[in-house]
Order: C-alpha cells, then sequence, then structure tokens
C-alpha cells in the first residue's frame, strides 16, 4: 500500500472533535478509541424498530443527542438561511419570514464556522443514529444484554442445527428474496438484521436464501 493510500485511508478514520463531544469522549481522545466503542454500542444491540417496526421510545428520541450534519449539509443550510434573510421569505419562497426566525437566522449565519463541522460521518458513529430522525437511538445508552424470558439471545454467527431445520421447514426449501426452490446444497441461511448491526441468531432473525441474493444482500438491513 503507498503512503499516498495509507493517508486517505486514515483520513476516512478521522472522528471530527464535535462528535467526539456529542458521545461523551474529549476533543484529544483517539480516534480509534471512539470508534471502537461507537461500533460496540451500535452492533452489541439492534435498533428496537428494526425487529418491532415501529419506535418504542417516542418523542423521548428526541431527549437524546443528533448526529450532526456533514461540512457539506451545514454550509448548504447556511446557504439557505442566507437566502431567506435577502429575500425575507422561506421555504419555496412564497412564504414570509417572520420576525422571530428572522432573529434566530442572523444569529446562526453570525456564529456559523464550517471547521465546526465533520467532513463525513463515520459509518460506526452513523449506524447508531435513527433513520428518520437522526437522534443517536435511545437503545445504544439504556439497552442491556439480557432478555425478559428464560433464555438468553443469539448474538453470535453460529447457528444450531435445529434451528436450520425449524427455518428450512417454515420456509419450505424456497429463496425468500427471489423465490428460487433450493436444493439441499444450495441452502444458505441469512440473518435479516446482520449480526455487524446488533441481530441474533434466533430463529425469527433467520431465512432462506440462495447463494446469489445472500451475497447481493451483504450487511444491509432488509425487512
Amino acid at each position: 500500500m503507498t503512503a499516498k493510500k495509507r493517508v486517505r485511508r486514515t483520513a476516512k478514520k478521522r472522528v471530527h472533535r464535535e462528535l467526539k463531544k456529542m458521545l461523551g469522549f474529549k476533543a484529544r481522545d483517539p480516534d480509534a478509541t471512539v470508534l471502537r466503542a461507537a461500533k460496540r454500542a451500535s452492533s452489541v444491540f439492534c435498533k428496537p424498530c428494526w425487529e418491532l417496526r415501529y419506535c418504542p421510545y417516542g418523542p423521548l428520541v428526541e431527549d437524546f443527542p443528533a448526529v450532526m450534519p456533514t461540512r457539506s449539509e451545514a454550509v448548504e443550510h447556511n446557504e439557505y438561511m442566507k437566502r431567506c434573510l435577502e429575500t425575507g421569505t422561506v421555504g419555496d419562497g412564497t412564504k414570509p419570514l417572520d420576525s422571530k426566525r428572522r432573529a434566530w437566522f442572523k444569529a446562526e449565519v453570525r456564529r456559523f464556522r464550517a471547521a465546526d463541522y465533520p467532513e463525513e460521518i463515520p459509518k460506526e458513529i452513523a449506524d447508531m443514529g435513527c433513520s428518520v430522525f437522526g437522534h443517536i437511538c435511545p437503545v445504544v445508552y439504556t439497552a442491556e444484554g439480557f432478555t425478559e424470558t428464560s433464555q438468553g439471545r443469539r448474538t453470535g454467527r453460529y447457528i444450531p442445527f435445529t434451528i436450520k431445520m425449524r427455518v428450512v421447514r417454515r420456509d419450505n426449501y424456497t429463496c425468500q428474496h427471489c423465490g428460487k426452490h433450493l436444493e439441499d446444497p444450495e441452502v444458505e441461511f441469512d440473518h435479516i438484521i446482520p449480526i455487524s448491526k446488533g441481530g441474533s441468531s434466533d430463529e425469527h432473525n433467520i431465512r432462506l436464501t440462495c447463494h446469489d441474493c445472500n451475497q447481493e444482500k451483504s450487511d444491509r438491513v432488509d425487512i
């Protein structure tokens, strides 16, 4: 690997000081330490909305820190506020800019510094955010490594033989993505919520796929 490639790869993993502050770290804390903590927090427990298909926290989500915008997004929004101040309108230009919002926009534009925003959000940190509101999912802070049943949650990649057999019978030797009928050697087991994103190896999170569909899905959450 050339020195140029090493620098580029390292730069992609840099953690902006404001992101560190958001996660409770100090600016001088090593980037690697922050990323390891973020990766663990976003992978040990999956977001409840992925399993339940709704957010059980509701408005509580807004009490948790929001993943900040990237530098390009922040600059774009700052330019929008400038245009609003110049034209005296908001949105598509048909609604007037009221005095309260004008004062807020002026204050925001005055203290805006592009350097206060990261050029990109590392995937380890982005994975912790709510896909709807952008706030850090409360499960990152509140979840525990146990369940309300007497049986623990299977978090490893190993799938017991009994679970494999139940899944095969349940899915009737059929790929749950493309509908192809599978022979024994063609059967593959797909984690609906990937292990890397906190998914379990329990029966409800496993389904049959063919090789092509399993490779295409990779580590995406596909419910």
